[in-house]
């Protein structure tokens, strides 16, 4: 079960706590685990993990977060709501945005995101794409398919950008130098003869092109068929 009063802990009035007021607040909690999971890995942020980063007793923390469940929702909606979502519907610019967060935050490849946590940095997303697909006169009954088909696309090439960024910390090694140390197999073990197509395409330069190059190129696509069928 969700836990709502934490997540929408900034909406909820102020209440004046009785006696000694808490050593800590939720959201340092939050940002220390968020902290210790960017430069370690989801794994590493453990509730003892941190409180001992807090300077805390690992019983003390849970005063504050019911469970390691509870904090890595927060993690999650605290990390979604941090891109600051463009108000002009700029939905490049919520790509872009949606992509550095995963390379910022690395650990978030690790979790699902089909079931998020309902909290304010997953609703703002959701309006904010909703609301970009009706100005852009999608009719009612599309805007939802509409938005959701944007989101999978840039959430996909968002978190292949992450999983780099994870393997990098993880391993030591870039995508760009595993590649040049699997160089032997084009020679070796490639068979032009049964792999026309991408041998031709080689020839040709077609393999050119960045991650980053068919992202732009598909988004554009995708934007443009939505575009053309409200029209």
């Amino acid at each position: 079960m969700a836990n709502f009063p934490l997540l929408w802990r900034r909406s909820l009035p102020a209440r004046k706590a009785a006696g000694r007021p808490p050593r800590l607040s939720v959201d340092e909690v939050v940002a220390a685990a968020i902290r210790i999971a960017d430069a370690d890995g989801l794994e590493a942020a453990s509730m003892a993990r941190v409180a001992a980063d807090l300077g805390v007793a690992t019983m003390t923390l849970y005063t504050y977060v019911p469970s390691r469940a509870d904090l890595i929702d927060l993690m999650v909606d605290d990390t979604l709501a941090e891109r600051a979502l463009p108000s002009d519907g700029d939905i490049t610019a919520f790509a872009a945005r949606t992509r550095e967060m995963y390379v910022r935050h690395p650990w978030l490849t690790e979790i699902s995101l089909v079931r998020p946590p309902l909290g304010p940095g997953m609703l703002a997303e959701r309006e904010f794409m909703i609301a970009a697909m009706t100005n852009r006169g999608v009719p009612a009954r599309r805007i939802n398919r509409a938005a959701v088909a944007v989101t999978a696309f840039v959430y996909a090439f968002a978190r292949e950008a992450g999983e780099d960024a994870r393997l990098r910390r993880v391993t030591g090694q870039s995508t760009e130098s595993w590649w040049l140390a699997h160089g032997e197999f084009w020679d070796k073990w490639f068979d032009v003869e049964a792999h026309p197509a991408m041998t031709a395409l080689w020839n040709a330069g077609g393999f050119e092109d960045e991650a980053q190059d068919a992202f732009e190129y598909g988004l554009g696509l995708l934007l443009d068929g939505i575009e053309r069928s409200v029209e």
